[in-house]
């Protein structure tokens, strides 16, 4: 690390004079050193991408001298590179606008520019972290944006690919098992056959389903507050800013970005980040009812449903030799519950909008990137790890079908409800299977039995 901490009598932050960051940042960490939890580097590089078009833009429009703002822009872009990412210090939690990390970027960015112009770390001279890097900005505006920005690559470049990915997998293990009949169970109780190939194309569906949600989602978080400085009019800042600086970022992201429709809207409330949160979570609730079917699908292996088996990853247990465990479903829907109280908790901080903004951005972000990288791998994971291992116990399947009592219901067209009812009690108290318990019914012909019941009985 560039700098280094210690605990000093008062039980403050001392911080070596080299770091690139200044007093604001300094005193940040000595008065909020709540949790030690950082914001991911892609947060930090997207508030840098920022900073670079902010600079380019400032540039472009003479608002700053071009060695100012080629300086600042040069900063930015090793902070993309991500070769100062251990300068960035300050606590997730902190003041609810997210001012302390903001700052922290300016004052890194004022630091490595006035080096790369001077030879000399640090200062305000000749860039300053708020007259230059800052200029036309606000925590108010670029805190926001940051989160947007960030949420919105993630999601395109890694969550949709990993969904994909696991959509894939299982469109490939249903197609596979299209031909194996098994028994379906509602109330998790026996019901009609299906073929486990059709019980993985519904898990497929409810990927392709997310997939859609989540690219649905571009809409509302390409939207931008950058701009609106500090309560959503502009001040301060050149009425071209805006329009220039999200021209910038898209080019710098690859992302088609816009300005917000209206700024006291944009700087105030926070919904579009519920409302990602709300589409991450169903998501979440999918994959937790895929990985729990499979879960149970694998259970035994002899006195469970035992209908497929898993890969074996590890053993299972550190007393029972031989047990084997669903491991990677356990993980699926652990990252499912993460997701989900994060969810609740971005719920509580939308409602955190007084006036002209929110004020629990920090965590709101934090806990958003989360859910989106946690949802990224989980589901690369379970596609590569256990869903592409599966393999199919066909007897299995094809003794549950042979026993289940559910059978009946095709015999009901042929001679009524009550009367198939009356079979399956019997085959329950005798333990007979329905085809041989319809076999003694001397109104039901061996050949319409057959045509009924053959090839599932």
């Amino acid at each position: 690390m560039a700098f280094r901490e210690e605990i000093d009598t008062m039980g403050k932050l001392s911080v070596d004079s080299t770091a690139y960051y200044g007093p604001s940042t300094q005193r940040a960490m000595n008065n909020f050193p709540i949790s030690g939890l950082n914001f991911p580097l892609v947060f930090y590089q997207h508030m840098a991408i920022i900073k670079k078009a902010a600079a380019i833009t400032n540039t472009e429009l003479g608002l700053l001298e071009k060695r100012i703002g080629t300086a600042i822009a040069e900063a930015a872009q090793d902070i993309i590179d991500g070769k100062l990412e251990n300068e960035f210090v300050v606590d997730v939690f902190q003041t609810g606008s997210g001012t302390s990390t903001h700052m922290n970027m300016n004052e890194v960015i004022a630091s490595r520019a006035n080096e790369i112009l001077t030879g000399i770390r640090g200062g305000k001279s000749p860039v300053h972290p708020n007259d230059h890097v800052n200029m036309g900005q606000s925590s108010n505006d670029v805190f926001p944006s940051t989160i947007h920005i960030s949420a919105l690559t993630l999601i395109k470049n890694e969550l949709i690919i990993a969904s994909q990915y696991l959509k894939k997998t299982i469109l490939h293990k249903a197609n596979e098992f299209n031909g194996i009949l098994k028994i379906a169970r509602t109330h998790v109780q026996d019901a009609l056959p299906i073929t486990l190939g059709q019980e993985f194309f519904g898990f497929a569906s409810h990927i392709s389903h997310g997939i859609h949600r989540l690219e649905s989602i571009e809409t509302s978080l390409s939207e931008l507050p950058i701009g609106g400085t500090a309560v959503g009019n502009g001040d301060n800042t050149h009425p071209k800013f805006a329009q220039k600086v999200i021209h910038q970022i898209s080019s710098l992201t690859g992302i088609k970005f816009r300005e917000a429709e209206n700024h006291f809207e944009a700087q105030s409330g926070r919904d579009a980040i519920v409302e990602t949160s709300g589409v991450l979570k169903t998501l979440a609730v999918s994959l937790t009812k895929i990985a729990s079917d499979i879960r149970w699908l694998s259970s035994g292996p002899r006195c469970g449903l035992g209908e497929i088996s898993l890969p074996d990853l590890q053993p299972g247990s550190s007393i029972m030799p031989g047990k084997i465990n669903p491991v990677i479903p356990e993980v699926v829907i652990q990252v499912a519950a993460q997701v989900i109280g994060n969810d609740t908790v971005i719920t509580l901080c939308g409602q955190g909008g007084n006036f002209q903004l929110n004020t629990m951005m920090p965590v709101m972000a934090y806990n958003l990137l989360q859910s989106i990288s946690l949802m990224a791998s989980a589901s690369r994971i379970f596609a590569a790890s256990c869903i592409s291992g599966i393999q199919p116990n066909i007897d299995k399947c094809r003794d549950n079908i042979h026993k289940s009592l559910a059978l009946a219901t095709y015999l009901v067209p042929l001679i009524g409800y009550d009367r198939a009812a009356e079979i399956a009690k019997k085959a329950f108290e005798t333990g007979q299977t329905i085809y041989d318990a319809a076999g003694g019914e001397s109104d039901i012909s061996p050949d319409d039995l057959e045509i009924v019941l053959g090839g599932r009985g």
